[in-house]
């Protein structure tokens, strides 16, 4: 069905109730929370026995260790997210507006946005948004639409002409004449560079579905001028799920995550990500060549699927240029932006298709970015790529081992493993409920299964790097071959995966004792090593 026959209209108003500081901690929020660490600690003493028995200490010895490096790891982000939080971005905007009450203001703003069939109330708010800011801003705005349908285009037309005509605001349609996000940007980028477009201009990448928030724009532009070696930002995000509730849940909590990463990163200078949604550029990178057919053709060299181009994940190509460039790039807590998500169809579908995306976009760019080496970037966001690819096998550790440990030596292990994981994710919801809008309970649980159907989607997709798929756009597949050679490329992924997941299994399994290390009679047994005695 065209998305634009959908009834609407729908709720994709900006929010309004967003309570900070300690005016989230309710009494409700606070009994709650007494109420879970009670049970918690119920369910501990009840199975206390079973994590320092004998038989299995060594394992809860194995799973506290770990425990302690992921959590340690965890608590390094939060305190960095806070001295950026309550340090370094306050100072940045404090300088920021005194160079904008001084009078100064960009040339002029330039938004590229790309849409395709958009739901026509998302695509109104998004236009008017827009030239919110370019009003606010006080200069001449021009909107560089890549659209790949009439209707989008005559839509904002029309809305321009009837709404903002007595605005200095510009709309370029920029037509693309091939399928796909990407040559959409790079057709848009090629108008750009034969346009009236300066090198310090300022240039906002957005996506059709994404509203700015009222100075989403203006908290960015005085950065630049107050630091001419930044050369990207990007920017908060808070989700508008037409959807279910469950759904809408693991959306926030994913958005409160990103903001503490964002901030922690940020103290370095850096991000790992300059998101699509919106984030804002400086020109004289953006009309180069070289950026321009990195966008519209990135590709791999992969030792089984061969050449093949990336189909989503053009804010991963742009943030891999940048990274590669050694730009300064930051993350401007205070613009905000809303991202719509309509969720039609399976939830669960969705969910999994969202994951397949990002963690293939992740392992596809961070090889090639860990490569660079931390001489290219500082070393903590070399670090912290790192951590990335490491991340999906560590939190696959843990649950097989109270898996294992409740099969060979005590069934009780796995309801001990449970307190445990109630417990520990409510301490990291705790940071969490900081970058949220409010204390949800659900969080430990919906923070728990993310992880661990996180990693074992990157684990899956670690083998299988040009099978892409995004359902916007078209529904656009790519690396879904057929014939001989396809079914063995996808044999020997299949066997690589059973091959890790094996190797983790077993060493898992070694670590804690629960399997006993083959003798080396064994071994030599099993290599036909062995040399018989002669009959006395």
């Amino acid at each position: 069905m065209d998305s634009r026959e959908i009834t609407g209209p729908y709720d994709v108003d900006e929010i309004t109730h967003r309570p900070k500081g300690w005016a989230k901690w309710t009494p409700f929020a606070i009994f709650q929370i007494t109420l879970y660490f009670g049970l918690c600690f119920i369910g501990l003493t009840t199975f206390e026995n079973v994590f320092f028995s004998p038989a299995t200490r060594e394992i809860t010895f194995v799973i506290g260790l770990l425990g302690i490096w992921r959590y340690g790891w965890w608590f390094t982000h939060a305190v960095r997210a806070w001295i950026y939080g309550r340090f370094v971005y306050p100072s940045m905007r404090d300088a920021g507006r005194k160079v904008w009450d001084d009078g100064w203001r960009p040339r002029h703003l330039h938004f590229m946005m790309t849409t395709y069939k958009e739901h026509r109330d998302i695509t109104e708010k998004v236009i008017r948004s827009i030239c919110r800011e370019i009003r606010d801003a006080g200069v001449p705005g021009t909107i560089w639409l890549g659209s790949g349908d009439r209707f989008d285009e005559e839509l904002i037309s029309e809305l321009l002409q009837r709404e903002w005509s007595d605005l200095d605001v510009t709309l370029h349609i920029v037509r693309q004449n091939q399928p796909g996000k990407r040559l959409a940007i790079g057709l848009v980028l090629r108008a750009m560079s034969r346009g009236d477009v300066e090198k310090d201009d300022l240039i906002i990448f957005m996506d059709g579905d994404f509203i700015l928030a009222k100075n989403a724009v203006g908290a960015c532009l005085p950065l630049f001028k107050l630091y001419p070696d930044l050369q990207a930002c990007t920017t908060d995000e808070e989700v508008l799920c037409i959807g279910p509730k469950w759904i809408a849940n693991w959306l926030t909590m994913r958005f409160a995550q990103r903001r503490l990463a964002m901030q922690s990163h940020s103290l370095s200078g850096r991000v790992l990500t300059l998101t699509g949604r919106m984030s804002v550029f400086r020109a004289n990178h953006l009309l180069k060549l070289k950026f321009i057919r990195l966008l519209e053709a990135d590709h791999l060299e992969h030792w089984l699927w061969g050449k093949f181009r990336f189909l989503s994940g053009d804010d991963k190509s742009t943030w891999y240029y940048m990274l590669q460039s050694g730009c300064r790039m930051l993350y401007v807590p205070d613009a905000m932006g809303y991202t719509v998500e309509v969720i039609e169809g399976s939830g669960m579908d969705r969910m999994v298709q969202n994951f397949r995306r990002w963690s293939g976009n992740m392992l596809r760019n961070g090889a090639r970015a860990l490569a660079l080496g931390p001489h290219r970037m500082p070393f903590f966001i070399w670090w912290c790529l790192l951590d990335q690819r490491v991340s999906m096998w560590t939190m696959l550790v843990s649950p097989v081992l109270a898996i294992c440990t409740s099969v060979l030596y005590d069934p009780y292990y796995i309801f001990g493993y449970v307190v445990f994981i109630c417990i520990t994710r409510m301490l990291l919801s705790l940071f969490l409920y900081g970058y949220a809008r409010k204390v949800d309970l659900s969080y430990p649980f919906i923070l728990y299964f993310n992880q661990l159907i996180n990693a074992s989607v990157k684990v899956y997709c670690i083998f299988r790097l040009s099978k892409q798929r995004w359902s916007n756009r078209g529904d656009q597949r790519a690396g879904e071959g057929d014939g001989l050679v396809a079914r063995l490329q996808n044999l020997m992924a299949s066997y690589l995966t059973l091959l890790y997941v094996t190797m983790l299994f077993v060493g898992v399994c070694l670590m804690a004792g629960l399997i006993e290390p083959p003798s080396s009679g064994m071994v030599t047994n099993l290599l036909g090593l062995s040399s018989s005695r002669p009959m006395s």
